[in-house]
């Protein structure tokens, strides 16, 4: 099949004049760094989820860090969390001080499992954060009553999964305090950038303090007890996020579209599972095209049919690389075994091209070339 005679991008951020306009209109203002734009972009945030306050930060994980930081977690403390994710935003567990305590998945949703979670709890466990993993929201209920009967700190990390609803409720919206990361592939894009949002106005107060201090706080005894880590957001990336917020919709809805080709295009494919919705859930808004490849395919037939999709100039990469295999956790303990689902699905797991720039002709050539570099390893196999 001949297909495009052009690079296939992961991602592709969607821009418009008005964001090069809103960019340009801070570049030519006297505040380039965290100012009124900044400020603009987080009171539109919380009213676009539905939450009290928003605080702009300079990235998802600096977010959870200062969450963890302003809940006084840290040495001697425990934060139970799932492996398998694309921003891994845990990753700011450690440099809180605090043990990350990881459980397994769902097998369908990749998310944290409720009972796994449930059974990782002990004397010294503090928060339970849970991710909507590729834009799939968490098994929020069960969890939301785990977090209440263990006396948990409940976080949810949004970073992959703006716009999706469960049971009625947008995502951002549950725990204590919701995370949001801007960097791609993330539909609201502002090339770097996060924002931390809650109901709890202390909460709000003692993160913004831990983020930055403003000229006029650095003479109050008040403020100064909090060391403050310089995590801002800039105006620049505010602004972008401003328009991206405006044309969320329009974004989404293209995404939608896009989405709905992949999935038109792979029913064909006998060896691969498209991603998986539950019941429970409303509205997905996936983060990347994730699928699966059936159980007689391995890692090393997944990472050749990446690199045939690379021949071909389409963008393709594993989904994950889970964090219980990583150095920093096999040196604590962690090996391979421990935590059998997330290696059940992250080998023969990976992401294809999404974004709202793809069209018809393209995804029908990034699913065929899929298919065909299949043949070589394992074709017709078993999904499940």
């Amino acid at each position: 099949m001949n297909g495009p005679a052009q690079f296939i991008p992961l991602a592709d951020p969607d821009m418009s004049a008005a964001e090069l306009d809103a960019v340009a209109a801070v570049l030519r203002s006297p505040q380039l760094g965290q100012g009124r734009v900044v400020e603009a972009f987080e009171q539109a945030f919380a009213a676009r989820v539905g939450r009290a306050h928003a605080v702009a930060v300079s990235s998802g994980t600096l977010g959870l860090l200062l969450v963890l930081r302003a809940l006084d977690i840290g040495a001697g403390d425990e934060v139970i969390a799932a492996p398998y994710a694309w921003h891994q935003l845990a990753w700011a567990v450690p440099h809180a001080g605090a043990t990350l305590k990881l459980a397994d998945i769902d097998y369908w949703t990749g998310s944290i499992a409720p009972d796994k979670a449930a059974a990782a709890v002990n004397e010294s466990s503090r928060a339970l954060l849970a991710t909507n993993v590729n834009g799939h929201p968490a098994a929020w209920q069960a969890l939301e009553a785990l977090a209440t009967q263990q006396g948990l700190h409940l976080i949810e990390d949004a970073s992959e999964s703006f716009g999706s609803r469960y049971q009625g409720r947008e995502v951002g919206t549950f725990g204590l305090a919701s995370i949001f990361d801007f960097a791609a592939p993330s539909a609201l894009c502002c090339g770097e950038g996060g924002m931390v949002v809650t109901d709890d106005s202390r909460l709000a107060v003692r993160l913004r303090h831990l983020r930055s201090h403003r000229i006029e706080d650095r003479q109050s005894v008040v403020i100064g007890t909090y060391p403050a880590l310089r995590a801002t957001m800039s105006n620049i990336s505010a602004a972008l996020g401003l328009v991206q917020l405006g044309r969320i919709d329009a974004i989404l809805e293209r995404r939608a579209r896009i989405a709905a080709s992949y999935l038109e295009a792979i029913q064909s494919f006998e060896g691969i599972k498209p991603p998986y919705m539950a019941p429970e859930v409303d509205t997905v808004h996936w983060f990347t095209y994730g699928v699966h490849l059936g159980t007689r395919f391995s890692k090393s037939s997944r990472d050749a049919i990446v690199d045939d999709l690379a021949t071909a100039d389409i963008e393709a990469v594993a989904y994950c690389r889970p964090l219980h295999l990583q150095a920093y956790f096999t040196e604590r303990g962690y090996r391979k075994g421990a935590l059998p689902v997330t290696e059940r699905i992250v080998d023969r797991s990976f992401a294809l091209p999404f974004h709202g720039h793809l069209n018809d002709e393209q995804i029908a050539f990034i699913v065929q070339t899929a298919k065909d570099a299949s043949i070589n390893v394992g074709a017709g196999a078993a999904i499940y």
